[in-house]
Formats: structure tokens, C-alpha cells, sequence
């Protein structure tokens, strides 16, 4: 089969990234069809005001603009119900690792576990013919021998391999990037000078629509409880530890004359424990749950540049094989908010050689 006649299904947001993406591929003479996910249960109370956002009630209007431009695009277009999956999936992790004093990446299992894994199998199993699957994420895939890399986007303002290093190598095999050589400036200005409708539209930027959680969670998971510094002080109280996270200094409403940071979650005693920022290094990391994409086994130690979170400009570290499947982490320098419940992604220059969830800060 001639790579120009590939039949490509793309993941399509209603937004512009995977508007462009869908458009180049046509163009390259792929056979494209254009599919989205409906994961929105419009039993929580989120209210329809509350948009750009990937899970709210303004997945209806998403809907329709991916709609809209493959009718534009001139190419087939199906919606694939995932409620069920993504339900299970993303959002009880999201609520069982708050309620245990993590931090989770919601984006990261959906990818793996949804995007490119349960909308693949539905769309299978509903007739939908594709040879590779696509979409909009700023990354790219590269062969090498019989084994697939994951590789940094050329942008580096832009890049999502840190959401994407949990994808299997199976995944990886039939996967697309066509947005990965491109810078975002790029891609607006290919979707205005085509007229694509999404071309203005603006990015999701929370995960759940307002960005407020707690809908997630029933009134009695969210209980009041004291705020303590190291010493076990009490210094204040909080309406529940799923507003927090490690590193969080807003929000707190404690009348201090320090400047004091989120340092632990304490899900026992029901408690948040702050402290001085400078409490808030770690040398090191414990990572759990790994996938390893550009290696196929740590044998040894490792140098790497590791992210502890998206927009952690990454840092010098090695990476050791740990107990039990897990991996230590020891930076060259200390590292701020190491946070449990957040992923660890490590790099040999733009090529991922895998990541895990932190179990621990060391």
C-alpha cells in the first residue's frame, strides 16, 4: 500500500491543532477520516458556561466544530462514545489519587488509556477502517530498527511528550504526529489562510470545566481539617485536602508573617503541612508504574535530563533500577515540588527513554 493512500483516522478536540493536523494529512494524500471522543456526563453539576476545558459541558460545542471542519476538509466524521471508559479510567484515578494525598496527571492516563486506546478499539469495532491513527499533540514518533521513539516536538514551547511517554510501543507503531515539525505560530497561521473554523479558537486550559474539582467528589470525601506547619502547629483550617497540591502557596488563608508553601499532604490525619519554600527541595525521587520507551531495560545507572512536571524546564539527573519495578532518581541539583502522584519523564537530548508515576520525594 502506497503511504500517500494510508487510511489515517485523526482524534479530532474541535480545536485548531487537530483541525491542522487532519488538513495536512488530507493534503499529503492520506485517506482521512476524522473522529472525537464523548467522555462528558452531563450528570455533574458543571454549569455550560464553563468552557475551554477538556471535560465540561462544553464538549457539545467541540463536537461541532470538529464537525464542521471535516465537513470542510470533505471527510467522513463519527463521534465514539467513551463515557464508561473514561469514567473508570481518568476520572475515579483522578478521585482515588486526591483522596490519598496525590497529585495526579489526568492527561496522561487518558492518552494511554483512552485516546489511543479505548477510541481505537471502539472505532474499530464500529466499521471505522484506519491503517495509523493521528493527532494534534506537538511530538513525533521516529523508527529505529524494529523499535519506535518517542521525540520532542521541534518546538520546545509547544512539546507534549511528557503527556505521551506512557504510550506503548503497539501504540506508538500506527501512531501520527503530523504537528511535530511545526511551531504553534505555524499552525494558526496555516488554519487561518485555509479559513478552518477552529482557527481562532481558543486552547482548553483546565482539565475539568472552571477548574474547580470538588463536583468530582461525594460531600463527605471532602472534609474540613487543620493546616500545621513542620512542628505539628496549628496553624489554620482547610475545607477539604483535595484543593491542594505540593508547592500550592494561594489559597491557603493563614495569617503568617512568613511566606509558607503546600510541603505534604497528610491523608490519615486529614491534615496540610506547610513550610518556608526552601523546605520544599528534594535531591532526589522514587518512581513507580514505569514505561520505557527509548530503552528496553535500565540496567544500570542512567544519565538523563528527568521533568518532574509539564512546565519544568527539566534537569540534570541519574536515573538507578530500584526495588519492586520501581526506579530512584537522584538530581544534580535540588528540585522544587517534587510532588507524589505526578509523573516523571526522562530524556537523553530530544528522545525519551521513559517515565514513571512519583511515589515519593527523597
Amino acid at each position: 500500500m502506497s503511504e500517500s493512500r494510508k487510511k489515517v483516522m485523526v482524534g479530532l478536540s474541535g480545536g485548531v491543532d487537530s483541525s491542522v493536523a487532519a488538513y495536512l494529512l488530507k493534503d499529503r494524500g492520506y485517506d482521512v477520516v476524522g473522529t472525537t471522543m464523548e467522555i462528558f456526563n452531563a450528570d455533574l453539576p458543571l454549569h455550560a458556561s464553563q468552557k475551554d476545558a477538556c471535560y465540561g459541558p462544553g464538549e457539545k460545542e467541540d463536537v461541532a466544530a470538529a464537525g464542521s471542519v471535516c465537513r470542510q476538509l470533505k471527510i467522513p466524521f463519527h463521534t465514539i462514545d467513551v463515557k464508561k471508559e473514561y469514567q473508570s479510567f481518568v476520572l475515579d484515578y483522578f478521585r482515588r489519587e486526591y483522596l490519598a494525598g496525590r497529585t495526579p496527571n489526568p492527561c496522561i492516563v487518558c492518552n494511554q488509556k483512552v485516546k489511543f486506546g479505548f477510541l481505537l478499539e471502539k472505532a474499530s469495532a464500529a466499521g471505522i477502517q484506519f491503517d495509523a491513527f493521528a493527532t494534534g499533540h506537538y511530538a513525533r514518533v521516529e523508527k529505529s530498527g524494529e523499535h519506535y521513539l518517542l521525540k520532542k516536538a521541534v518546538d520546545p514551547l509547544k512539546d507534549q511528550t511528557y503527556f505521551l511517554y506512557a504510550l506503548s510501543q503497539k501504540q506508538l507503531s500506527r501512531t501520527l504526529f503530523p504537528l511535530g515539525e511545526l511551531s504553534k505560530q505555524e499552525v494558526r497561521k496555516i488554519a487561518f489562510s485555509i479559513g478552518l473554523g477552529t482557527a481562532g479558537r481558543p486552547e482548553s486550559q483546565d482539565f475539568i470545566a472552571g477548574g474547580d474539582y470538588s463536583s468530582l467528589f461525594k460531600p463527605e470525601e471532602i472534609r474540613p481539617g487543620d493546616i500545621v506547619d513542620e512542628k505539628g502547629q496549628v496553624l489554620g483550617r482547610h475545607p477539604g485536602i483535595v484543593h491542594y497540591t505540593v508547592g500550592q502557596r494561594r489559597g491557603l488563608g493563614i495569617a503568617s508573617g512568613r511566606r509558607l508553601f503546600v510541603r505534604q499532604i497528610d491523608p490519615d490525619r486529614n491534615r496540610i503541612v506547610v513550610g518556608e519554600k526552601e523546605n520544599l527541595y528534594a535531591k532526589g525521587l522514587i518512581a513507580a508504574q514505569l514505561n520505557l520507551i527509548g530503552i528496553e531495560k535500565l540496567e544500570g545507572p542512567c544519565r538523563v535530563t528527568a521533568k518532574i512536571r509539564l512546565r519544568h524546564p527539566g534537569a540534570a539527573a541519574t536515573v538507578y533500577p530500584h526495588e519492586n519495578d520501581t526506579v530512584k532518581i537522584w538530581f544534580e541539583r535540588p528540585q522544587e515540588s517534587i510532588t507524589p502522584g505526578q509523573s516523571v519523564v526522562f530524556y537523553r537530548d530530544d528522545v525519551v527513554l521513559g517515565g514513571g508515576v512519583i511515589r515519593e520525594a527523597l
